[in-house]
């Protein structure tokens, strides 16, 4: 981000200094360049007193300059990110800097300058900058409020007395006209004053709505990060003193208001006073007048208090009556909406489960064909492996192209049944293989026909090449075709004229095809059909007994009529299917496709062409399914589309030449729709429609509505699920056959789709009216104009002679005899059949032969490499000669003349082992021999001599019949009767490879002549003889290199020989270029073919025969070996203590086999477990706890059966061994004591507890082990039952195991120590388990409860606690002392206890078995008790359905906390000695 930065600011800002990555920190911690950096950008005008300077008050100041501009960017910025870049804080200035980018880069965007930015300031620091504004506005509207009532007192009206001269009512009446100028100045000017408060306030109320508009809008360009609490202080004080001022504001306006208000009233008053005083005056009369109108005034002032306070309480109810029906509208509206969401969870969860099956099948798909494709790959990967090594890696070519052919066409390589003997009805496996054969065959045929792949011609031949088609046979040939087979005349088309444009649009529910179709309809004068509407009007037609007047008629009286020419008036046709759709709608029973077809047909012919037939049509949601769309195409076609064909019926009856002349193909029809338009949307947005529709009606609270809406949604998810079953046909007819589907996305807007539609149509229109255009135009009509120079005289040029069956040549096609298209098809036809199968059967053939040559090399490899590892006897003679040596004793080893013995000994073993090695020698070289002569070679490179023979002869006998064929042709055109050709067909001689024996058999009536195949066989000059390898070695020469040479020689004349047969069989013929072509590519294939066949044959034999001699070398080299061996140890004088072995090429000393036994080591000693004074042995623990079971199997016994059973004990312990010796002088007194200690104030003894205690010493767990223990066999239960069995357990084990090494003694003699912690592990399964069951199980839960307990009870409980909630629970009061146990270690690891640690909950359930009998009632109330007491604490915390509650909350409660100090069920003896036990009792 750094570097980003850096390229930015020395880059696009271009600061005075540049900056690097490094110098972040050290260069912007003056705060200078950050303000040239807002400077630059037009933020900050103060620049200039900014300084460069890195002292303290410098810095200060430009940062104090800074923070405003900051502020108004929205920057995060505050003392202490100023404090950490003035220190150079690592990461601060880059923060500021990308922070300052973010923000400079919007502004940038908004293009917002310095005074729209400050204009968009929040309200508070707005009011900041204005307070002194604020302050003297107020001081200006305070001296005007004064200057005010100034006035009004000034005002104030002084009614003087009356006076008594005689101008009395002139000086009132001139008065009261000042006075009433004086009140109109005065009203004029107040009201002058409250209009200009008024502006003033709307001034204020509206910069105060711009500024926070303004702050709003820059609050979301410029998000501020400022938490700077100092500043939100200071913001919150300028809101309050604001508020506050706007408060004294509105209080000063009121009381100035009511100071006006008072004034008027007092001068009114004082008025009425002085009138009413001068009425009194005048006379009595006057006065009770005035009395009457004080009296009218009052009353008319109760009156309309009355009236406002009645009109009050009307409003009142009003409102009232108006909430409480918006309240019910409410609630209805809130429980339809609840409704209306629930319908719509539910039909998406329908639809999410509907996609989601189809979303598992397009799965299932796709991975059934990636699997087929990876099952295919890896075949091809295993079956090239395969034959990389039958090959020795080289595979060829061919296999390759085969294996390559299967694989794209999704055949199995590998073969799955077997093909040699089909029985009548073949197995699918069978037929499969069978599929394969014909695949490599058409390929194979087809390479061949065309000359390429493997029967492609090296590139010098390949210019020679001749066209491989007869024009003039070809044209023969579909000349007669076409006599023998005439072509079927088409059918008509209807009589249907064209339209504009003929086009459907088609889509999902909801997806906007009627809208669409309206505006279509409206827009490019398009006639629009629904097929409900027509079925509809057809249906109407018929009830309205539509009547039309024909001369053709539908039924058989109709059409009898129409030929009598009489006129009669039936239903109209539109009726006829009216009345056949109401009889199958009223049995319930849907519209069949051709009936819909029909309706759609009849109202196209009579409805469009003849009310605007210039009109272009469009169907709205039709078709449906594809049987529709057929039906529909073959009726406005008259074209079957299943039985449509291109071309015509004789096309493709002739393989093996092409007519020159290609016949004018037939005129295609067009399809019947010009355009389909599929508005294509998601089944989300569907439902999404459907849900707004039912909104739309959700306010209108009818039954016919809701029934409507109910029945719409149950009829949709149909109308959707139908659509995705039958479109994915749909598309492909519209898409491959018809090729006019137009995708178009309906999830956008209406207007848009319609839009995008309608330029659809207009260009299919103008695309139609360009064809119509071009084809109206006949290049007949446009006239060349004449040049002088064609009015010139010719001049007279040769024309270059014409080649026959070139495309100038003129073909004569004379009248044939009917007989001889008769007898000529069939017999071209069955030549063709017999060519094309006899080159199939032979590439076939040799395809087999391949495969054979691959797998006899490779198994006359693997066979002489097993033949070469046969057994021999050497072993017997080393072993025997080693048995000799060692029986030699030990004295006489040293003696001269005895180790000379043993030399000589060695050299006769020597001489033996390679006369062994010499004579296998001789074998392997006999074997390779004889694999040599066996005559595959010979035999397999003449069958495959054959096969080529054969190809030679099928491409002959193609020429002789072709021949023939043209002979009989051109003389039936010339009238002539054919004649036989007296020339024989040629029979190329094959190979006889056959025995004599075979040769007696054959009928001397051969058709196919044969000639003799002989090789020189190297066993009419060398004998086979077993005895000299030099012998044998020249018979390997011979046949290895100059046979060989001679066979090859020899198959490479008989070939050339038969081909020259061939040659000149068809040499004196006119067009024998392509078939002598072929003959020679046929030749060459042969050549190479018994080529490659020789050369791995040849090194197949030098491989054998360099195996042979790597194999006696490597023998020789083993022997000498041993050889060295057997002397060193003569010369050494020792024995060989371990076996010597000599394995085919291979010699090795064997260390674990010794030909000298060891002496036998003495037996060990059996383990003892040795007892000490006051511990229990094993034995001795199982014997009591045999003892308690028997009497208590429940785990309780009294304290009196406790006694009773260690009294018995004592007494008979005389031999027994029962109790160990301390425990032999126990008394009665001593065993209450014992009782005492593990029965706290109740009359029974928990067992096994005490057998806990008494199998001391045990290694004491921390709270860690129990936890981990208790977790590692929570992780084997895994049905979580709380059970183990004794196989877990002792897989599991506690915290120790007692898997100690005990089988290592010093001496074989010494007693081996016993594993007493091991065998304590089993006699705790056994102690705590439920042996009544069948296996035993163990409730780990309750034995690791026991295992919790402790020398301090307190920490027993907190340990208990621990175990029954799975998490660490800690005291948290002083450190206990405990009492030193064997094994113990109980400090807990910090690292482990975090694994433990957690918020603990404990249950009621749980609790009770943490405190299984209280401590301090006897055992047949404590239950009752503590489930009572346990119940009223769990209410007293609030817990009052008894739910688990933390640990730590139950824990503050006095009674839990008492019951943990008190209770004394967790606590461990140390050591059950019996004075320890009564002392600490």
């Amino acid at each position: 981000m750094s570097e980003i930065l850096c390229e930015w600011l020395n880059g696009e800002v271009k600061l005075s200094r540049s900056v690097v990555p490094g110098s972040l920190s050290e260069e912007f911690s003056t705060g200078y360049l950050l303000g040239e950096l807002l400077h630059k950008y037009g933020l900050q005008d103060d620049f200039n007193q900014f300084s460069q300077s890195r002292a303290a008050n410098a810095k200060l100041n430009n940062f104090s300059l800074l923070e405003p501009t900051l502020h108004l960017l929205g920057v995060d910025f505050n003392e202490n990110v100023a404090h950490d870049i003035m220190i150079g804080k690592h990461g601060a200035a880059t923060k500021l800097l990308y922070e300052l980018y973010i923000a400079l880069e919007k502004k940038r965007k908004t293009k917002l300058t310095g005074v729209a930015m400050e204009a968009m300031r929040p309200a508070v620091p707005a009011r900041l900058k204005s307070v002194g504004s604020v302050s003297f506005r107020e001081r200006r509207i305070g001296r005007r409020q004064n200057e005010i009532m100034a006035r009004i007192q000034a005002a104030v009206i002084q009614v003087p007395k009356p006076s008594l001269s005689h101008t009395l009512k002139a000086n009132d009446a001139k008065k009261l006209l000042k006075k009433k100028r004086e009140a109109e100045d005065t009203y004029m000017e107040i009201n002058k004053f409250e209009n200009e408060i008024q502006e003033s306030l709307q001034t204020e109320k509206l910069q105060e709505t711009t500024l926070e508009s303004t702050a709003q809008a820059a609050t979301e360009l410029l998000p501020t990060y400022s938490d700077d609490e100092y500043v939100r202080k200071i913001q919150k004080h300028l809101e309050e003193d604001m508020f506050s001022r706007e408060q004294r504001e509105k209080r000063r306006r009121k009381m100035l208001m009511e100071q006006l208000i008072a004034h008027e009233t007092e001068e009114e008053i004082y008025q009425e006073e002085q009138l009413i005083y001068k009425l009194m005056r005048q006379s009595q009369q006057e006065r009770r007048i005035a009395v009457q109108l004080m009296h009218v005034r009052h009353e008319k002032e109760v009156l309309k208090q009355n009236r406002i306070f009645r009109e009050k309480q009307y409003e009142e109810r009003r409102l009232r009556e108006f909430q409480e029906a918006l309240d019910r509208e409410a609630a209805l509206a809130k429980q339809e909406k609840i409704d209306c969401e629930e319908q719509i969870v539910k039909e998406r969860e329908r639809h999410e489960k509907i996609a989601s099956e189809r979303a598992q099948a397009h799965y299932k798909k796709h991975y059934n064909i990636c699997w087929e494709v990876i099952d295919q790959i890896v075949d091809l990967s295993t079956k090239i492996g395969e034959y990389r090594v039958l090959t020795n890696n080289k595979v060829p070519l061919k296999l390759i192209c085969d294996w390559k052919e299967l694989f794209f066409n999704g055949k199995s390589i590998y073969e799955k049944a077997s093909i040699k003997t089909l029985p009548s009805e073949p197995s699918p496996e069978q037929l499969i293989e069978l599929n394969k054969m014909d695949l490599l065959d058409e390929k194979d045929y087809g390479e061949y026909k065309s000359m390429t792949g493997e029967w492609c011609p090296t590139e010098e031949k390949r210019e020679n090449i001749s066209p491989l088609n007869n024009n003039i046979l070809g044209h023969v040939l579909h000349r007669l075709m076409d006599i023998f087979y005439p072509s079927k005349p088409r059918s008509s088309l209807p009589v249907i004229p064209p339209f504009p444009i003929k086009g459907c649009i088609l889509g999902k529910l909801f997806s906007g095809k009627t809208t669409c179709v309206k505006f279509l309809e409206k827009v490019c004068n398009i006639q629009v059909l629904s097929v409900d509407t027509l079925v509809q009007e057809a249906i109407q037609a018929f009830l309205n007994n539509e009547m039309k007047t024909e001369h053709n008629l539908i039924s058989q009286e109709a059409e009898s009529s129409a030929k009598q020419n009489k006129v009669s008036i039936l239903l109209s046709v539109r009726a006829q299917l009216g009345a056949a759709s109401q009889k199958l709608l009223k049995k319930g029973k849907s519209i069949p496709d051709e009936l819909l077809v029909d309706i759609l047909l009849e109202a196209i012919k009579y409805e469009i062409i003849r009310a605007s037939p210039e009109k272009g049509w469009i169907l709205d949601g039709f078709p449906m399914t594809v049987n529709q769309a057929r039906l529909f195409e073959k009726a406005c076609t008259g074209i079957d589309p299943d039985e449509m064909e291109a071309k015509y019926v004789n096309c493709g009856k002739i393989s093996l030449v092409t007519n020159p002349r290609t016949p004018n193909k037939p005129s295609v029809a067009l399809p019947a729709f010009d355009v389909s338009v599929l508005l294509d949307i998601s089944d989300t947005t569907v439902l999404k429609r459907v849900a707004s529709l039912k909104c739309k009606y959700a306010n209108i609270h009818s039954p016919l509505i809701t029934a409507f809406v109910l029945g719409i949604h149950q009829y949709d998810f149909c109308r959707i699920s139908g659509f995705l079953d039958t479109w994915p046909k749909l598309e492909n007819w519209f898409s491959d056959n018809q090729n006019t589907l137009v995708k178009v996305n309906a999830e956008t807007e209406e207007s848009i789709v319609c839009k995008t539609v309608k330029e659809i149509l207009i260009e299919e229109i103008d695309k139609k009216q360009n064809k119509r255009s071009v084809l109206e135009e006949s290049p007949e009509e446009k006239a060349l104009p004449v040049k002088p120079q064609d009015l010139l005289s010719p001049i007279s040029v040769t024309p270059p002679q014409i080649k026959p069956g070139t495309g100038e040549w003129i073909y004569v096609d004379e009248p044939l005899p009917k007989e001889i298209p008769d007898f000529l098809v069939p017999y071209w036809e069955i030549v063709e059949n017999v060519y094309v199968n006899t080159i199939k059967t032979v590439l076939r053939c040799l395809r087999d032969e391949q495969y054979s040559m691959i797998y006899y090399l490779a198994d006359i490899r693997k066979n002489f490499q097993d033949y070469l590892k046969h057994p021999d006897h050497k072993q017997e003679f080393v072993s025997q000669w080693q048995l000799d040596f060692n029986s030699i004793s030990d004295d006489l080893r040293e003696d001269e003349e005895t180790k000379a013995e043993l030399h000589q000994r060695v050299t006769d073993l020597r001489d033996l082992l390679w006369d062994i090695c010499d004579k296998r020698r001789e074998e392997a070289e006999q074997e390779r021999t004889d694999i040599m002569n066996d005559g595959w070679l010979r035999d397999h490179k003449g069958i495959a001599i054959n096969h080529f023979f054969s190809l030679m002869q099928v491409e002959v006998d193609r020429f002789q019949d072709t021949k023939r064929l043209l002979h009989d042709y051109y003389r039936a055109m010339e009238g002539k009767i054919p004649t036989e050709d007296r020339q024989g067909f040629t029979r190329l001689p094959l190979l006889d490879i056959v025995d004599k024996e075979q040769k007696e058999d054959q009928n001397e009536s051969r058709r196919i002549p044969l000639v003799s195949y002989k090789l020189p066989s190297p066993e009419t000059n060398i004998t086979k003889s077993k005895s000299k390898g030099t012998l044998l070695k020249s018979v390997k020469d011979e046949n290895s290199s100059e046979n060989v040479v001679i066979a090859f020689g020899k198959d490479e004349n008989v070939i050339s020989d038969t081909w020259q047969t061939a040659v000149t069989a068809i040499s004196d013929m006119v067009g024998t270029k392509a078939t002598k072509t072929r003959l020679k590519l046929i030749k060459d294939k042969a050549i190479a073919y018994v080529e490659e066949l020789t050369m791995k044959a040849e090194e197949a034999y030098a491989d054998m025969e360099k195996w042979l001699g790597a194999r006696f070398l490597a023998e020789m080299s083993s022997v000498e070996k041993l050889i060295e061996v057997g002397r060193h140890h003569i010369e050494s004088s020792s024995k060989i203590q371990y076996e010597m072995n000599l394995e085919e090429t291979d010699f090795f000393i064997s260390s674990d086999v010794k030909v000298i036994p060891d002496p036998v080591p003495p037996s060990q000693v059996p383990l003892i477990e040795t007892s000490e004074s006051s511990t229990l042995t094993i034995s001795q623990l199982n014997t009591l706890h045999k003892h308690f079971l028997q009497v208590a199997p429940k785990g309780f016994i009294q304290k009196e059966v406790f006694i009773d059973i260690f009294i018995d004990l004592i007494n008979s312990n005389l031999g027994a061994n029962y109790l160990p010796d301390a425990w032999m002088n126990l008394t009665l007194t001593d065993l209450h004591k014992l009782t005492t200690a593990f029965s706290t104030n109740t009359e029974l003894i928990d067992w096994r507890r005490f057998m806990l205690s008494a199998a001391q010493p045990w290694p004491v767990p921390s709270v860690t082990q129990l936890l981990k223990t208790l977790h590692n066999f929570m992780s084997v239960d895994v049905a979580g039952s709380g059970f183990v069995t004794v196989e877990y357990y002792m897989q599991v084990g506690l915290w120790f195991n007692g898997s100690e090494d005990l089988s290592k003694t010093k001496d074989c003699t010494e007693h081996l120590a016993f594993d007493r912690l091991g065998n304590l592990l089993k006699f705790f399964f056994h102690l705590f388990a439920d042996t009544g069951k069948v296996p035993a199980l163990l409730n780990y839960s309750e034995m690791l409860l026991y295992f919790a307990s402790h020398s301090d009870p307190t920490e027993g409980v907190y340990r208990a606690l621990s175990i029954a909630t799975r998490t660490y629970i800690n005291k948290k009061e002083a450190s206990l002392v405990c009492e030193t146990f064997p094994y113990t270690n109980t400090e807990e690891d910090e690292n482990e206890l975090l694994n433990y640690r957690g918020e603990g909950v404990v249950s009621l359930a749980t609790l009770l078995k943490v405190f299984p009998d209280g401590g301090t009632l006897n055992i047949f109330n404590r239950y009752c008790f503590l489930l009572k007491h346990f119940i009223k604490i769990y209410k007293e915390l609030g817990n009052e359905d008894l739910t688990p509650l933390p640990v730590e909350l139950l824990l503050k409660h006095p009674f839990i906390q008492d019951l943990i100090k008190k209770y004394q069920g967790y606590k461990l003896h140390v050591s059950i000695h019996a004075e320890r036990i009564i002392e600490s009792s």
